[in-house]
């Protein structure tokens, strides 16, 4: 399969000075010769032609060179340049791009549909791949990315617990993944992907208010069993203080007596209200 090949054109203002001295010694040679104008004339209508071959190279940008449907070479320096009159010159951009694809209604790993779109930065870095192995790099750039997401979002389940990989936690890895799973399906069209990045992610609309509900439950719980947690640390941390110190001698019954208004008033929502017993336990 060929490649880029990179070539150095001929200076245009050196062109413009030859080109511009051949046709003024024409001119001047059929005045003064009138007779000879079967040999200037042919001359003075090369030179005239061969202006055509002048072109300007902006910076980031390439000139893709063919004569007759074979590939010369791409210019890539810029500034002003001549080549070869009769080549056809395809100009394409070096600059970096953003695309973003559209909003998308996919199924995650667990079969929840989300509503999911993403953004690639990119830069073309080859310019024979992208100008003759496909037909349209850009839209091509738009269908792949589209086709990466899709793939991506069926992956990895929206939202995941215990550390695993989700859409919605994992952004760095994510972002990583979609870039290579890019990279690797636009790597025929001669472009390098610098960055991919989830840009909207949501529950589609027909199940958002349930998930949300789902995860305000899960928040709740992870908040409770801390709190319980924490709870059984203290309660356990002041019956051991209780017995170094000899506080007070508590049997069995009183321990769990203690436990159990420990326990309340430190995993309730609101402020306990004591109650003061004037008695003792068994009366």
């Amino acid at each position: 399969m060929s490649r880029e090949t990179e070539i150095q054109a001929w200076s245009g203002w050196l062109m413009v000075f030859l080109l511009t001295a051949v046709v003024a010694a024409s001119l001047s040679a059929l005045a003064k010769i009138p007779e000879l104008w079967m040999v200037w004339l042919p001359i003075l209508v090369a030179a005239a032609l061969c202006y055509a071959g002048l072109t300007i190279v902006n910076p980031n940008q390439a000139g893709v060179l063919t004569l007759f449907g074979v590939y010369k070479g791409t210019v890539k320096q810029s500034g002003f340049w001549w080549v070869n009159p009769l080549t056809t010159r395809s100009r394409l951009s070096l600059r970096i791009r953003n695309t973003e694809s559209g909003k998308m209604k996919v199924n995650d790993r667990d079969g929840n549909p989300v509503d999911i779109a993403a953004i690639v930065v990119w830069r073309i870095v080859e310019t024979f791949e992208a100008v003759f192995n496909v037909e349209d790099y850009e839209h091509f750039v738009h269908v792949q990315t589209e086709s990466a997401v899709r793939t991506l979002a069926t992956t990895y389940p929206y939202d995941a617990q215990d550390g695993h990989t989700s859409l919605r936690l994992s952004v760095a890895e994510i972002a990583d993944r979609l870039r290579t799973e890019i990279q690797e399906r636009l790597a025929t069209a001669g472009i390098e992907v610098i960055e991919a990045r989830i840009s909207h992610l949501a529950y589609a609309s027909e199940i958002a208010g349930a998930m949300l509900r789902r995860q305000q439950a899960t928040a709740i719980i992870a908040a409770r069993q801390k709190i319980v947690e924490g709870a059984v640390g203290m309660v356990e941390m002041a019956l051991d203080e209780i017995s170094r110190k000899h506080v007070v001698e508590l049997d069995e019954e009183r321990k769990a007596a203690m436990v159990s208004n420990l326990l309340v008033v430190l995993c309730s929502e609101r402020g306990v209200e004591p109650v003061v017993n004037a008695g003792t336990l068994y009366h």
